[in-house]
């Protein structure tokens, strides 16, 4: 338990607070922008399993298929 009170919750928290946001927004604007069910489901994992990156990953990529 000491290990956690150890980390600079200072930094980590704003990080976090921006995933969270960031995957929250990705998927909405994923149900709401459904393609196909195969892009959907692909993008849904990329979302949900990589984090920071997997938000940023769809919007860059992923809106293109409009």
């Amino acid at each position: 338990m000491e290990e956690l009170a150890n980390i600079p919750w200072k930094l980590i928290a704003p990080v976090l607070v921006l995933q969270f946001i960031l995957m929250v927004i990705a998927l909405i604007d994923l149900i709401k922008n459904q393609r196909t069910k195969d892009s959907f489901i692909m993008w849904l994992f990329i979302i949900l399993l990589l984090n920071l990156i997997g938000p940023i990953l769809y919007f860059i990529f992923g809106r293109r298929q409009e």
